[in-house]
């Protein structure tokens, strides 16, 4: 009797942070024949409640991303490395590739998303359209003076400061008036904190993303413009494709995000997020507000609505395979974020939930509940977007526990 053939090993890919993201990563890795390995910071995260391969480790940790890579114990190595948020050493990461393994995307485009200033100043270069900025001083004295020189050719008198490194979904972002109103941020940024900028405060009318995979050997596909809608600094909502967008606006913000790609060598999927105002004609037009070099919240909405899933096209990119299709299913999808919930348990709420609205697709990430957290996210795809966005919105209620009477408000 002849012993069977060895099943081969399939190719690994290896993923640093625990969240929602990676999470979602699973079922497509799992459909594509791909071993997922992600480096979780707890047990309890969302990823590692799926992903059987889930070892606990820092994204600092020098230790933990290399045995991510190559673990100790024998199993086969990473045949790429790659990320669901961006705060991870780039040096260690061009270390990694200097040994030889793949980091998609490399730590040459990942610090345009870690440092605001960076990013700014390798657009300008680019060409891309953004809102007028300047980086501000380390010395106090001379951040007030330039802040203040900023706001003085402001139309409203008002601005947006950043800090470069660590912000997100809100955080790190102050609109001033007034020279000395960022006066603890200067103060920490003397004392060794995150360096900062200041921005035009862009009038602007709408939020919009455009989504972009692109594999090292250089195909590149966009997924349709969408609107993303902000409450409180988080997305609370996205309609695909954006309503009432212009053939030339959208083809205009598609070409700035592949620009984008193209101009900072990124692999992977990621995200440009973009206002959408009025340029110096009066015409609308796009400027690049922020990156992610990651899949992304305001793609969710491929999971249902889109040939190829933000998540199985991130997959398909790292790994140089060729990229899917990412056109739209239906004439609409929108999602509506469950941000927050007075539930004891969001899945109490998946009976109402299936009878009342049986065409809306729940992804709940599994994670503790607290006020206005990223809990779970609602899909609803047709082609009446009225219709379409009441039931995603309504279903996304359910979810965080709010009655029909706090649904009509």
């Amino acid at each position: 009797m002849t012993s069977a053939a060895p099943h081969p090993a399939p190719p690994v890919v290896a993923v640093v942070g625990g969240g929602q993201l990676a999470r979602m990563m699973a079922p497509p890795a799992a459909e594509l024949g791909v071993h997922l390995r992600v480096l979780v910071e707890d047990p309890t995260t969302s990823a590692a409640q799926v992903v059987v391969d889930a070892p606990v480790g820092a994204a600092s940790d020098d230790a933990a991303i290399r045995d991510l890579i190559a673990p100790a114990d024998g199993r086969p190595g990473a045949d790429v490395l790659t990320f669901e948020h961006e705060h991870v050493p780039n040096a260690l990461l061009a270390d990694l590739i200097d040994h030889g393994t793949p980091v998609r995307p490399g730590p040459e485009a990942l610090v345009h998303a870690q440092d605001k200033i960076v990013m700014r100043r390798r657009l300008t270069d680019l060409g891309v359209p953004c809102p007028r900025w300047a980086a501000l001083p380390s010395e106090p004295a001379a951040a007030r003076t330039a802040l203040a020189a900023f706001l003085a050719d402001t139309a409203d008198g008002e601005a947006v400061v950043k800090t470069a490194r660590g912000g997100y979904d809100g955080k790190g972002v102050r609109v001033v008036g007034a020279a000395d109103a960022a006066d603890d941020w200067i103060a920490a940024h003397r004392d060794g904190g995150p360096e900062l900028l200041v921005e035009d405060k862009v009038p602007f009318t709408r939020e919009l993303a455009v989504l972009v995979a692109r594999r090292p050997s250089g195909e590149v596909r966009t997924w349709p413009v969408v609107e993303s809608i902000q409450r409180d600094g988080v997305c609370a909502e996205v309609v695909a494709p954006a309503p009432d967008l212009s053939a030339d606006l959208a083809r205009e913000a598609r070409d700035v995000a592949v620009r984008i790609a193209e101009g900072l060598d990124v692999t992977g999927v990621f995200a440009v997020e973009m206002f959408q105002a009025a340029g110096p004609d009066g015409a609308p037009h796009v400027l690049v507000n922020e990156l992610a070099m990651r899949p992304h919240n305001s793609g969710h909405w491929t999971i249902d609505g889109a040939v190829t899933s933000q998540f199985e096209q991130h997959l398909r990119a790292v790994l140089d395979l060729p990229l899917g299709s990412t056109e739209p299913v239906a004439g609409w999808t929108v999602m509506a974020n469950v941000l927050g919930s007075s539930l004891e348990r969001l899945t109490d709420a998946l009976p109402a939930v299936g009878e009342r609205f049986p065409d809306a697709h729940v992804n709940l990430y599994g994670k503790g509940i607290r006020p206005g957290r990223k809990l779970g996210h609602v899909n609803v795809c047709g082609d009446d977007l009225d219709e379409v966005r009441r039931r995603a919105r309504a279903a996304a209620a359910l979810l965080r526990g709010e009655t029909s009477e706090e649904q009509e408000n």
